[in-house]
């Protein structure tokens, strides 16, 4: 049975909220120098997951971190995560993962924020118009490896309670942080930490992760994405590569054979040709159609930011449903073809193909690996070829999709309504972001995916940035969706605190 006790503490009355509003504002507006000076100096540190000789720069990141949070007056656990085995046989650790907590309050509603301090590699010479790791401020952009992808939106979060702090005003919710320092190369250890402390996230009642970027220059909350299934499929022939002037025109040729296979995957349309793709894809409703209506996207601009003249749809509505709610597959390479430069005359004994599906919520990995293996299996016995055809999952990260009635998705839109004026986009994400589900899945509680990015900040790439505006009013989002969360974690007849 649920008990709801009423408590003696009384909400902000409208003009009280009003003024702490405009304290909490004015406080991050005057700072915002100080608070980009932070960001400098985390983007100094080369904290690259990938590159083994920066392990040690990428530990430091984390202590950094973690003082920091510390500063914040939280209970902080440094967590060991364990070593990893390179290729050359020598053993390094990983970089430890934080949790942290502010607060423990059982009137106050408690939100965890998920966030990770590494960063993608970066080099000048890779076409940097900048030093990666020296932050560059230029037309009111704020450009180095980490701005956006995931360093900016960590900072954001802790200034939003710096601010708090600094005006001596209560934090309106408890707060758990958890900072990993590998989600670039693929979160290694942290389900198994999300298990081995489960507990931690008993009291939680709501999970934010701010490690994704809008559709447009419009605020956006994102409520899914889309999974992956990642596929190897080798064609095997003989047991050496062999000329082509020697040998050309008697064989079965084991790149002929995949090149057939590839071919046969998807058609000029863009359409997935194994059959029983699209069987679980959820039909559309009027309510979902009703956000697609709603959202603000320039169909030309998104053509501009990728180069390309022509996409496979001419409607905005159609573009957007074919990158978040339907399937699709792409093509990413082959090995054992000898692409490097040179005209090459040699036949390949074995090559491998590499393809991915993204998928939407209702599809099963299971179901999808059965529909590929059989359909290959098919394409491949037209060609009546001697050649050995393998086919194997290599990811399976699933979709996610969230429930939008959630009360932080409704504090959420208020918060950017409160500081923007405007009413944010609702909005998927193409791509695949498996800590959302897994976040979901193991703590069972309602996560939300929170961008303070534009859509041209070029995570992963060259001069990848934030702009100043959205790292300071990212701030200012994060620091009255506390204040919105604690509003709405309560009795709805007169405002008054509860707690189950």
């Amino acid at each position: 049975m649920i008990i709801c006790t009423q408590l003696i503490m009384i909400p902000l009355g409208a003009e009280a909220e009003e003024k702490q509003v405009k304290d909490l504002f004015s406080y991050i507006n005057t700072h915002q120098d100080e608070f980009v000076q932070n960001l400098k100096d985390w983007l100094a540190v080369p904290s690259d997951s990938s590159d083994p000789e920066l392990r040690e720069e990428l530990t430091r990141m984390i202590n950094i971190a973690a003082d920091r949070i510390k500063s914040l007056g939280a209970r902080v656990e440094v967590i060991d995560m364990g070593s990893e085995k390179l290729h050359n046989g020598q053993i390094i650790p990983f970089p430890p993962a934080i949790l942290a907590e502010l607060g423990k309050d059982p009137t106050k509603g408690t939100v965890c924020f998920y966030g990770h301090v590494d960063v993608q590699p970066a080099k000048k010479e890779d076409g940097w118009s900048t030093d990666p790791y020296t932050l560059t401020e230029i037309n009111g952009n704020l450009y180095g490896r980490g701005a956006t992808d995931n360093k900016g939106p960590v900072l954001a979060w802790i200034h939003a309670v710096e601010t708090y702090k600094a005006l001596k005003k209560d934090i309106p919710v408890n707060l758990k942080f958890i900072i990993e320092g590998v989600e670039e190369t693929g979160s290694p250890g942290l389900e198994d930490l999300i298990e081995k402390h489960i507990h931690f996230f008993s009291d939680v009642d709501y999970i934010v992760i701010s490690d994704n970027v809008r559709l447009s220059k419009k605020p956006a909350l994102t409520y899914g994405t889309r999974g992956n299934a990642y596929f190897f499929v080798e064609v095997e022939g003989g047991k050496k590569d062999l000329h082509s002037g020697t040998f050309g025109g008697i064989l079965h040729e084991p790149m002929r054979d995949l090149v057939y296979i590839l071919a046969n995957l998807v058609d000029s349309s863009g359409q997935i040709l194994i059959p029983g793709m699209y069987d679980d894809v959820a039909p559309l409703t009027k309510e979902e159609q009703k956000l697609y209506d709603d959202i603000e996207f320039d169909l030309e601009e998104h053509k501009n930011s990728s180069c390309v003249d022509t996409y496979l749809y001419n409607t905005s509505d159609e573009v957007l449903k074919h990158l978040w709610r339907y399937p699709s597959l792409s093509i990413h390479g082959i090995e054992g073809a000898f692409s490097d430069t040179g005209s090459k005359t040699v036949i390949p004994s074995k090559v491998t193909g590499k393809f991915s599906i993204r998928q939407v919520p209702n599809m099963k990995i299971p179901v999808v690996e059965k529909q590929v293996e059989k359909y290959i299996e098919d394409v491949f016995a037209r060609l009546h070829s001697p050649n050995k055809v393998t086919v194997s999952l290599k990811i399976g990260a699933v979709p996610w999709l969230a429930n939008i009635d959630d009360p932080q998705y409704t504090a959420a839109k208020n918060a950017i309504t409160k500081v923007f004026d405007i009413t944010p986009d609702m909005i998927r994400d193409g791509s695949t972001i498996p800590l959302a589900k897994t976040f979901q899945d193991l703590t069972k509680k309602s996560v939300l995916m929170l961008p303070i990015g534009g859509a041209d900040d070029g995570e992963h790439s060259q001069n990848e940035k934030i702009s100043r505006f959205n790292y300071i009013e990212g701030t200012k989002v994060f620091a009255c969706f506390f204040q919105e969360l604690s509003k709405l974690h309560g009795d709805p007849i007169n405002g008054m605190p509860l707690k189950n």
